[in-house]
């Protein structure tokens, strides 16, 4: 679940799990799995970034490696 701000400025838990895709244009779009739309104050970047936090924090994607501790 990721809090998140519509434009009136009341905020909102979405699940992340429903996002489909985001859009800038140049205010912030979410498409969810439903169909449904979204129109929120943060911008596309934030909202991935939250989204990606989400998802690392269910251990589906892997946190990012240290600099330096990279595979090559």
């Amino acid at each position: 679940m990721i809090k998140l701000t519509r434009l009136g400025g009341e905020q909102f838990v979405l699940n992340a799990d429903l996002i489909c895709y985001v859009e800038s244009r140049p205010d912030t779009f979410i498409t969810l799995t439903t169909g449904e739309r979204l129109v929120v104050a943060e911008s596309l970047d934030e909202v991935m970034r939250r989204a990606l936090a989400y998802q690392q924090a269910k251990h589906l994607i892997p946190p990012p490696a240290p600099i330096g501790r990279q595979n090559s």
